[in-house]
């Protein structure tokens, strides 16, 4: 193995930072939609707008996990500079590969998290199509809708 330098955890600032800023952003977004899904629930009580709202419940919970996971990590290559830095190498070793997994796991909660997004996506593309589906078996048998 070679020998851990300040410029190994350093490289990863830039990825990290930019992991950041897209959870954050995905949080506000969902936090926007949220609060929007949640007045339109208390006006209509919808059943795909409940589901959309346990949905968003889930990906926060995700999204919260995947940037405290990605913080923890760029704390602790900031901790392995340290450690190198005062030459504790072995113990700068481990924290690092601690910072590495931490990392791992947040983007790999992150895989989960855009599955889930998929399926609200289905939710509402559902509920788009038994529209579409019912105004065109209307469409297709007019009589069908007068009595």
């Amino acid at each position: 193995m070679t020998q851990l330098g300040l410029t190994t955890p350093a490289v990863l600032f830039s990825a990290i930072s930019l992991i950041m800023l897209a959870y954050t952003n995905r949080f506000l977004a969902y936090a926007s939609l949220v609060r929007e899904l949640h007045a339109r629930f208390k006006q209509s009580h919808d059943a795909v707008l409940l589901r959309q709202i346990i949905n968003m419940k889930r990906r926060l919970r995700l999204t919260r996990a995947m940037q405290i996971l990605g913080i923890s990590s760029l704390l602790f290559c900031v901790v392995t500079m340290f450690l190198i830095y005062v030459e504790w190498t072995t113990i700068a070793e481990v924290v690092f590969g601690v910072a590495l997994i931490m990392l791992i796991l947040s983007l790999a909660i992150s895989i989960r998290e855009i599955q889930i997004s998929s399926q609200a996506l289905d939710l509402q593309l559902g509920d788009m199509e038994e529209k579409k589906q019912s105004l065109a078996d209307s469409l297709m048998n007019p009589r069908r809708g007068r009595l």
